[in-house]
Protein backbone atom coordinates (compact mmCIF):
# COMPACT_ATOMS: atom_id res chain seq x y z
CA UNK A 1 0.00 0.00 0.00
CA UNK A 2 2.98 2.41 0.99
CA UNK A 3 5.29 1.81 -1.27
CA UNK A 4 2.87 2.06 -4.41
CA UNK A 5 2.10 5.26 -3.15
CA UNK A 6 5.43 6.74 -2.75
CA UNK A 7 6.54 5.34 -6.10
CA UNK A 8 3.60 6.90 -8.07
CA UNK A 9 4.48 10.48 -6.20
CA UNK A 10 8.49 9.90 -7.34
CA UNK A 11 7.18 9.34 -11.13
CA UNK A 12 5.31 12.42 -10.73
CA UNK A 13 8.46 14.16 -9.65
CA UNK A 14 7.19 14.80 -6.33
CA UNK A 15 9.66 15.26 -3.15
CA UNK A 16 8.65 12.82 -0.52
CA UNK A 17 8.88 12.68 3.19
CA UNK A 18 8.27 9.71 5.71
CA UNK A 19 8.08 10.99 8.88
CA UNK A 20 7.83 9.28 12.38
CA UNK A 21 8.15 9.94 15.97
CA UNK A 22 10.93 7.47 16.98
CA UNK A 23 14.30 6.55 15.36
CA UNK A 24 13.78 2.71 16.15
CA UNK A 25 11.16 3.41 13.06
CA UNK A 26 13.39 5.27 11.07
CA UNK A 27 16.30 2.59 11.31
CA UNK A 28 13.93 0.36 10.50
CA UNK A 29 12.59 2.33 7.30
CA UNK A 30 15.16 3.61 5.61
CA UNK A 31 17.26 0.20 4.48
CA UNK A 32 13.64 -1.20 3.58
CA UNK A 33 13.18 2.45 1.52
CA UNK A 34 16.47 2.07 -0.33
CA UNK A 35 16.27 -1.54 -0.98
CA UNK A 36 12.51 -0.96 -2.58
CA UNK A 37 13.95 2.21 -4.55
CA UNK A 38 17.48 1.57 -5.15
CA UNK A 39 17.44 4.36 -8.15
CA UNK A 40 16.58 6.97 -5.69
CA UNK A 41 18.68 8.74 -3.33
CA UNK A 42 17.16 8.37 0.18
CA UNK A 43 17.96 10.59 3.08
CA UNK A 44 18.17 9.01 6.29
CA UNK A 45 17.52 12.07 9.23
CA UNK A 46 17.44 11.55 13.04
CA UNK A 47 19.52 12.20 15.71
CA UNK A 48 23.43 11.43 14.69
CA UNK A 49 22.79 10.43 11.49
CA UNK A 50 25.18 10.84 8.70
CA UNK A 51 22.75 12.42 6.40
CA UNK A 52 22.18 15.72 8.26
CA UNK A 53 22.43 18.22 4.99
CA UNK A 54 21.09 15.68 2.53
CA UNK A 55 18.28 16.70 0.30
CA UNK A 56 17.21 13.82 -2.00
CA UNK A 57 13.46 13.09 -3.79
CA UNK A 58 13.03 10.80 -0.73
CA UNK A 59 13.44 11.38 2.80
CA UNK A 60 12.73 9.07 5.78
CA UNK A 61 13.12 11.43 9.22
CA UNK A 62 11.82 11.95 12.93
CA UNK A 63 9.28 14.51 13.36
CA UNK A 64 11.82 16.18 15.29
CA UNK A 65 14.33 16.30 12.41
CA UNK A 66 11.44 18.68 10.35
CA UNK A 67 12.33 21.54 11.88
CA UNK A 68 14.96 22.01 9.33
CA UNK A 69 12.71 22.15 6.24
CA UNK A 70 10.75 25.38 5.47
CA UNK A 71 7.97 24.14 2.24
CA UNK A 72 10.30 21.50 1.59
CA UNK A 73 7.52 18.64 0.57
CA UNK A 74 5.08 18.15 -1.83
CA UNK A 75 4.29 14.76 0.02
CA UNK A 76 4.47 13.90 3.71
CA UNK A 77 3.45 10.87 5.20
CA UNK A 78 3.30 10.65 9.40
CA UNK A 79 3.88 7.14 10.41
CA UNK A 80 2.49 5.77 13.68
CA UNK A 81 1.05 9.03 14.27
CA UNK A 82 -0.31 7.78 17.55
CA UNK A 83 3.05 7.53 18.95
CA UNK A 84 5.07 9.07 21.91
CA UNK A 85 5.96 11.93 21.04
CA UNK A 86 4.29 12.97 17.93
CA UNK A 87 0.80 12.46 19.94
CA UNK A 88 1.90 14.78 22.79
CA UNK A 89 3.68 17.46 21.92
CA UNK A 90 1.92 20.14 19.30
CA UNK A 91 5.35 21.79 18.29
CA UNK A 92 6.15 18.62 16.04
CA UNK A 93 2.77 18.74 14.44
CA UNK A 94 3.95 22.48 13.79
CA UNK A 95 7.15 21.34 12.33
CA UNK A 96 5.45 18.65 10.20
CA UNK A 97 3.71 21.63 9.17
CA UNK A 98 5.95 23.90 8.45
CA UNK A 99 7.85 21.45 5.91
CA UNK A 100 5.31 21.00 3.77
CA UNK A 101 4.13 22.70 0.90
CA UNK A 102 0.69 24.36 1.00
CA UNK A 103 -0.70 22.48 -2.05
CA UNK A 104 1.31 18.96 0.10
CA UNK A 105 -0.74 16.23 0.51
CA UNK A 106 -0.91 14.69 3.93
CA UNK A 107 -0.89 11.30 4.97
CA UNK A 108 -1.14 10.22 8.42
CA UNK A 109 -0.83 6.50 8.97
CA UNK A 110 -1.52 4.36 12.09
CA UNK A 111 -2.94 0.89 13.55
CA UNK A 112 -4.14 2.13 16.77
CA UNK A 113 -5.18 5.85 15.69
CA UNK A 114 -6.40 8.15 19.07
CA UNK A 115 -9.22 8.52 20.43
CA UNK A 116 -9.42 12.37 18.72
CA UNK A 117 -8.61 11.25 15.27
CA UNK A 118 -11.46 8.59 15.65
CA UNK A 119 -13.87 11.19 16.55
CA UNK A 120 -12.61 13.58 13.70
CA UNK A 121 -13.29 10.74 11.35
CA UNK A 122 -16.84 9.61 12.47
CA UNK A 123 -18.00 13.73 12.56
CA UNK A 124 -16.87 13.45 9.09
CA UNK A 125 -14.04 16.20 9.73
CA UNK A 126 -11.12 13.60 9.02
CA UNK A 127 -11.06 11.80 5.29
CA UNK A 128 -9.48 8.12 6.17
CA UNK A 129 -9.71 5.01 4.85
CA UNK A 130 -9.86 1.44 7.04
CA UNK A 131 -7.47 -1.64 6.03
CA UNK A 132 -8.02 -4.38 8.18
CA UNK A 133 -6.04 -7.01 6.64
CA UNK A 134 -2.06 -6.68 5.67
CA UNK A 135 -0.70 -7.35 2.44
CA UNK A 136 -0.08 -11.22 2.30
CA UNK A 137 -3.78 -11.96 3.27
CA UNK A 138 -3.65 -13.51 6.20
CA UNK A 139 -5.20 -12.90 9.74
CA UNK A 140 -2.77 -11.08 11.87
CA UNK A 141 -2.34 -13.60 14.71
CA UNK A 142 -4.82 -13.59 17.77
CA UNK A 143 -3.03 -13.25 21.17
CA UNK A 144 -3.74 -16.07 23.88
CA UNK A 145 -4.34 -14.77 27.28
CA UNK A 146 -2.29 -16.73 29.93
CA UNK A 147 -2.25 -16.71 33.40
CA UNK A 148 1.45 -16.97 35.46
CA UNK A 149 0.34 -16.57 39.07
CA UNK A 150 1.87 -13.73 41.09
CA UNK A 151 4.93 -12.92 38.77
CA UNK A 152 6.33 -10.09 40.64
CA UNK A 153 6.41 -12.45 43.60
CA UNK A 154 8.01 -15.14 42.33
CA UNK A 155 10.83 -12.90 40.48
CA UNK A 156 11.59 -11.61 43.64
CA UNK A 157 12.01 -14.88 45.08
CA UNK A 158 14.45 -15.34 41.67
CA UNK A 159 12.35 -17.64 40.02
CA UNK A 160 10.72 -18.01 36.56
CA UNK A 161 6.80 -18.38 36.66
CA UNK A 162 5.98 -21.31 34.95
CA UNK A 163 4.26 -21.07 32.07
CA UNK A 164 6.54 -18.44 30.96
CA UNK A 165 9.51 -20.18 31.38
CA UNK A 166 8.37 -23.36 29.20
CA UNK A 167 7.41 -20.61 26.49
CA UNK A 168 10.97 -19.27 26.26
CA UNK A 169 12.17 -22.49 26.30
CA UNK A 170 10.22 -23.59 23.90
CA UNK A 171 11.37 -20.99 21.47
CA UNK A 172 15.50 -21.48 22.60
CA UNK A 173 15.12 -25.45 21.40
CA UNK A 174 13.14 -24.24 18.00
CA UNK A 175 15.39 -21.66 17.48
CA UNK A 176 12.29 -19.20 16.45
CA UNK A 177 13.35 -15.37 17.91
CA UNK A 178 11.30 -13.59 20.14
CA UNK A 179 10.86 -10.67 22.26
CA UNK A 180 10.20 -10.80 25.67
CA UNK A 181 8.09 -7.07 26.95
CA UNK A 182 8.32 -5.90 30.50
CA UNK A 183 6.50 -3.43 32.09
CA UNK A 184 9.59 -1.54 33.72
CA UNK A 185 13.29 -1.24 32.83
CA UNK A 186 13.88 -1.97 36.71
CA UNK A 187 12.01 -5.65 36.66
CA UNK A 188 13.54 -6.04 33.60
CA UNK A 189 17.24 -5.74 34.83
CA UNK A 190 16.40 -7.63 37.93
CA UNK A 191 15.03 -10.76 36.04
CA UNK A 192 17.72 -10.40 33.51
CA UNK A 193 20.23 -13.23 35.74
CA UNK A 194 17.05 -15.91 35.72
CA UNK A 195 16.43 -15.79 32.02
CA UNK A 196 20.19 -15.56 30.96
CA UNK A 197 20.04 -19.24 33.35
CA UNK A 198 18.39 -19.84 30.00
CA UNK A 199 20.36 -18.68 27.54
CA UNK A 200 23.54 -16.45 28.58
CA UNK A 201 23.00 -14.55 25.19
CA UNK A 202 19.70 -13.08 26.20
CA UNK A 203 20.21 -9.49 26.79
CA UNK A 204 18.27 -6.37 27.19
CA UNK A 205 16.89 -3.20 25.40
CA UNK A 206 15.28 -0.09 26.54
CA UNK A 207 15.21 3.48 25.46
CA UNK A 208 17.68 4.35 27.52
CA UNK A 209 20.23 1.66 26.27
CA UNK A 210 23.47 3.18 23.85
CA UNK A 211 23.58 -0.24 21.45
CA UNK A 212 19.66 -0.55 20.92
CA UNK A 213 20.11 -0.44 17.59
CA UNK A 214 22.67 -2.63 17.18
CA UNK A 215 21.00 -5.00 19.14
CA UNK A 216 18.08 -5.31 17.52
CA UNK A 217 20.06 -5.95 14.51
CA UNK A 218 21.89 -8.93 16.18
CA UNK A 219 18.40 -10.68 17.10
CA UNK A 220 17.59 -9.68 12.82
CA UNK A 221 20.31 -11.85 11.67
CA UNK A 222 20.14 -14.73 14.11
CA UNK A 223 23.06 -13.70 16.52
CA UNK A 224 21.07 -13.50 19.63
CA UNK A 225 18.12 -15.63 20.27
CA UNK A 226 16.14 -13.24 21.76
CA UNK A 227 15.64 -9.64 23.82
CA UNK A 228 13.76 -8.71 26.96
CA UNK A 229 12.52 -5.11 26.38
CA UNK A 230 10.05 -2.28 27.00
CA UNK A 231 7.11 -0.88 25.21
CA UNK A 232 10.20 0.98 23.21
CA UNK A 233 10.25 -1.93 20.56
CA UNK A 234 5.87 -2.07 20.47
CA UNK A 235 6.86 -0.23 16.58
CA UNK A 236 8.69 0.11 13.91
CA UNK A 237 10.44 -3.75 14.49
CA UNK A 238 10.07 -6.39 11.38
CA UNK A 239 11.83 -9.39 11.90
CA UNK A 240 11.19 -13.46 10.12
CA UNK A 241 9.48 -15.73 12.05
CA UNK A 242 9.10 -13.43 15.55
CA UNK A 243 7.27 -14.49 18.40
CA UNK A 244 6.43 -12.24 20.87
CA UNK A 245 5.33 -12.67 24.66
CA UNK A 246 4.38 -9.76 27.54
CA UNK A 247 5.09 -10.13 30.97
CA UNK A 248 2.54 -8.82 33.58
CA UNK A 249 -0.07 -8.06 30.56
CA UNK A 250 -2.72 -6.54 33.39
CA UNK A 251 -0.01 -3.53 34.14
CA UNK A 252 -1.02 -0.16 33.77
CA UNK A 253 1.45 0.51 30.94
CA UNK A 254 0.21 -1.90 28.41
CA UNK A 255 -2.34 0.29 27.38
CA UNK A 256 -5.07 -1.90 24.60
CA UNK A 257 -3.16 0.28 21.81
CA UNK A 258 0.23 -0.81 22.96
CA UNK A 259 -0.63 -4.46 23.40
CA UNK A 260 -2.22 -4.21 19.74
CA UNK A 261 0.95 -2.68 18.64
CA UNK A 262 3.06 -5.92 20.41
CA UNK A 263 1.22 -8.09 18.80
CA UNK A 264 1.62 -6.31 15.58
CA UNK A 265 5.22 -7.07 15.26
CA UNK A 266 4.38 -11.22 14.47
CA UNK A 267 3.66 -12.38 11.52
CA UNK A 268 4.37 -9.49 9.17
CA UNK A 269 5.70 -10.95 6.19
CA UNK A 270 5.15 -13.43 3.04
CA UNK A 271 7.22 -15.88 4.30
CA UNK A 272 5.77 -16.00 7.80
CA UNK A 273 2.43 -14.57 7.81
CA UNK A 274 1.37 -16.54 11.37
CA UNK A 275 3.28 -16.41 14.67
CA UNK A 276 2.52 -16.53 17.98
CA UNK A 277 1.98 -13.64 20.72
CA UNK A 278 1.47 -14.32 24.44
CA UNK A 279 -0.01 -12.33 27.31
CA UNK A 280 1.14 -13.60 30.49
CA UNK A 281 -0.74 -11.78 33.41
CA UNK A 282 -2.11 -12.07 37.15
CA UNK A 283 -5.48 -11.36 36.28
CA UNK A 284 -6.82 -10.03 33.03
CA UNK A 285 -7.22 -6.39 32.53
CA UNK A 286 -9.71 -4.39 30.26
CA UNK A 287 -7.06 -3.17 28.05
CA UNK A 288 -5.91 -6.91 27.36
CA UNK A 289 -9.39 -7.71 26.40
CA UNK A 290 -9.90 -4.50 24.16
CA UNK A 291 -6.59 -5.64 22.69
CA UNK A 292 -7.99 -8.89 21.23
CA UNK A 293 -11.25 -7.94 20.66
CA UNK A 294 -9.81 -4.98 18.27
CA UNK A 295 -8.02 -7.74 16.47
CA UNK A 296 -10.49 -10.04 16.18
CA UNK A 297 -12.43 -7.52 14.42
CA UNK A 298 -9.76 -6.14 12.13
CA UNK A 299 -9.75 -10.00 11.22
CA UNK A 300 -13.12 -10.53 10.83
CA UNK A 301 -13.68 -7.17 8.95
CA UNK A 302 -11.34 -8.31 6.60
CA UNK A 303 -12.83 -11.65 5.95
CA UNK A 304 -16.29 -9.99 5.16
CA UNK A 305 -14.22 -7.50 2.61
CA UNK A 306 -12.46 -10.70 0.68
CA UNK A 307 -9.21 -9.49 1.91
CA UNK A 308 -8.26 -12.98 3.29
CA UNK A 309 -7.08 -15.71 2.11
CA UNK A 310 -8.88 -18.36 4.51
Amino acid sequence: MLFPAIEAALLAGKRICLATPRTDVVLELSPRLKKAFPAIEVTTLHAGSEDRHGFSPLTVSTTHQLFRFIEAFDVIIVDEVDAFPYSMDDSLHYAVNKSKKVSAATIYLSATPSKSMQRLYRSGKLKAFIIPARYHRQPIPVPEMKWSGNWQKLFLQQRIPSKINAWVSERLNQNIPFLLFFPSIRVMEQVLPLFQRLSPELSIVHSRHPDRKEKVMALRNGLVPGLLTTTILERGVTIERLEVAVIGAEHEVFSDSALVQIAGRVGRSFANPSGTVTFFHYGKSESMAKAVHHIQMMNKNAMKRGLLDE
